[in-house]
């Protein structure tokens, strides 16, 4: 699984980092908050984990902020704060499990792979239907409407447009799109995403009064509806 680390303490941090790497994981280990909430926004994880006192953005923020763009990846908060009221913060806060410093590894490793376990179940749950506001994408029947006017895309139009439906509010770089869509390592110098994302856009926005596909400049594309 690919797993990122928001740990300030820089002993803690390389020690978990280091065990969940022997252990399999891809990690990614931050000590800054606002790090982390960039980190969750642009990228794909399967599993979070926040320590709760960190510079720049506490982990508690991070994590609502990650609910409040519907950003569901599973997150446990390791922290020190271990009693019954604060773990009934962290967990009303929408995260998934809660573990109190001190810690033993093979604890946190084995509800680190629960919790992996629980997203790729709900991960297999098959979706016909993907919408955002006023525009349906059918995934069985492969058809795009707006409005109730059929749209014809072509097989990367709509796989572009399907990744953003499944990601409604978190941002999608050149570089994931170019990896999820043509099956490339990013390029810089390449322009096939712009050119099929305007393909796109002329097609399921220009037509009609509401943008869906917004340009987040120097990061990427995001289907939004909650601006």
């Amino acid at each position: 699984m690919r797993i990122l680390v928001l740990e300030d303490d820089s002993e803690l941090g390389n020690w978990i980092q280091t065990g969940l790497t022997d252990a399999g994981h891809v990690v990614d280990w931050l000590e800054d908050g606002r790090h982390a909430l960039a980190a969750v926004t642009t990228q794909e994880y399967d599993v979070v984990l926040l320590d709760r006192m960190t510079p720049g953005l506490d982990g508690l923020s991070v994590l609502k902020a990650m609910r409040a763009a519907k950003n569901n990846v599973p997150v446990l908060i390791l922290s020190a704060l271990g009693d019954v009221e604060c773990r009934v913060q962290g967990l009303d806060a929408g995260s998934d499990d809660y573990l109190a410093k001190p810690f033993a590894f093979t604890e946190l490793l084995a509800r680190i792979n629960a919790l992996g376990r629980r997203s790729q179940t709900g991960a297999q749950e098959i979706v016909q239907m993907l919408t955002a506001g006023d525009l349906e994408l059918d995934l069985l029947k492969r058809q795009c409407t707006r409005q109730g006017r059929n749209i014809e895309l072509n097989t990367k139009e709509f796989l572009l447009l399907e990744i953003l439906l499944r990601n409604p509010g978190r941002i999608q770089t050149k570089a994931m799109l170019l990896e999820k869509v043509w099956d490339l390592r990013f390029d810089p110098t390449t322009s096939v995403v712009e050119t099929h994302i305007s393909r796109l856009r002329a097609k399921v926005d220009k037509p009609f009064d509401e943008t869906l596909i917004r340009t987040v400049r120097g990061a990427g594309y995001v289907v939004d509806l909650t601006r």
